[in-house]
């Protein structure tokens, strides 16, 4: 009989799949975790039906394009410049303030500088995707705090850029100083365009209107949206990802552009899921067995010390407390960006293989445990803290 051998592996992961998802949703968990804990086992460490490290990497890579892209456009710019002020000054403290604390840690265990910083910049970002999940699983997506929370994880994906420049500078492999100069001139016109969505109710691109009567043409253009904008950002030496966040932004506050979500919807599905599949696969189950002690510490440490820090910056900003540490809860665990920057480090030699082994399987762990630690602060903090609807009006 002659089958051909990707058909086993389609079938065999997408059952897995289903059955991890209905799983977890039994158990009211995201559904990212459970592509992750698909991902382990149908990756090498488990089954090796999948083994092929390059091949993972880019899928992977398919996958976190079109996941940031979605993400980009449930963003809406004009309720982010109603508490600008919170989203902006709180996300510039909270990675300041989550530098120093790592450097106040590496400085004892004599860390360079490069790696102080990119682990500071690793632990400062959230994920998105997750905490849109767990707000839209506790009716929070439209509360003021929630809205808080929402505005200072955009600001945080828009911080990538500058984050990427500055490990650039630390690079142990030296830098270019004409990449230097493209990235700076591409973020700010980056920034231009965020503050012209940000002042524009809807963009107005008249040739768009020849896409509304034909499928064909809705669904490549729609791909073309995704992946020329992310190539784009790759071309200027920026993150591929951050370009496709940045895409989805723009396809979203235009007006011909409504049926992109649609005619991507069935391939969102599957490479966000091929991501999240992918990061599972790349988890050493051996070097978690032998390291769970160090990575529980790390863990306890960063989910403890995110969560004040977000609280204290909040509170910085005239939040009250219960509300500052509730928001500071769900900003607690490590987003997706994150990865994205631990294999920029791994690359550039800022930090060693097991240091990058150590840091992919933290992100992943607060990945899993990040809707426990809020239930744990939802069952603290009393339910009619925050909840009220954020109003059209600055809060």
């Amino acid at each position: 009989m002659n089958i051909d051998p990707i058909l086993p592996i389609i079938v065999g992961s997408a059952f897995i799949a289903v059955i991890l998802i209905f799983v977890f949703r039994l158990l009211k968990q995201p559904q990212i975790l459970a592509y992750i804990a698909a991902g382990v086992i149908i990756g090498p460490q488990v089954l090796g039906m999948i083994s092929n490290q390059l091949l993972i990497e880019q899928l992977g890579s398919l996958g976190v394009i079109l996941l940031l892209f979605f993400i980009g456009m449930e963003i809406d710019p004009h309720k982010l410049k109603q508490s600008w002020k919170i989203s902006i000054g709180g996300t510039f403290l909270q990675i300041v303030f989550s530098v120093l604390a790592v450097f106040a840690f590496g400085f004892f265990l004599d860390w360079s500088l490069a790696r102080i910083v990119l682990l500071g910049f690793v632990i400062s970002l959230t994920s998105t995707a997750v905490i849109i999940t767990m707000m839209k699983d506790h009716n929070e997506m439209h509360t003021v705090r929630g809205q808080h929370v929402l505005g200072i994880t955009l600001i945080q994906d828009l911080a990538v850029i500058p984050m990427i420049i500055i490990l650039g500078l630390l690079n142990n492999n030296g830098f270019s100083v004409s990449t230097l100069v493209m990235q700076i001139v591409a973020g700010t016109m980056i920034i231009f365009v965020v503050a012209k969505l940000m002042n524009k109710k809807l963009i107005s691109i008249p040739f768009l209107d020849a896409f509304s009567k034909n499928h064909d043409l809705q669904v490549f253009g729609a791909l073309i949206f995704c992946f020329g904008l992310s190539l784009l950002s790759g071309l200027v030496a920026l993150s591929t990802a951050f370009g496709a966040f940045l895409g989805g932004m723009v396809v979203g506050n235009i007006k011909q552009t409504h049926w992109v979500k649609g005619k991507l919807e069935a391939f969102h599905v599957v490479f966000v899921a091929l991501f999240f599949m992918s990061v599972g696969m790349l988890l050493e189950l051996n070097f978690i067995a032998e390291n769970w002690l160090l990575l529980v510490g790390f863990l306890l440490l960063i989910l403890i010390g995110n969560t004040l820090i977000n609280a204290v910056t909040l509170r910085l900003l005239r939040v009250s407390w219960k509300d500052s540490f509730y928001a500071g809860a769900m900003l607690a665990q490590i987003g997706e960006f994150s990865f994205i920057l631990a294999s920029i480090g791994k690359h550039s030699n800022i930090i060693s293989d097991f240091a990058y082994q150590m840091t992919i399987s933290v992100i992943v762990l607060s990945l899993f445990v990040s809707p426990i630690w809020l239930l744990l602060f939802k069952f603290m903090i009393p339910a009619n803290q925050g909840t009220s609807k954020a109003k059209s009006s600055s809060p």
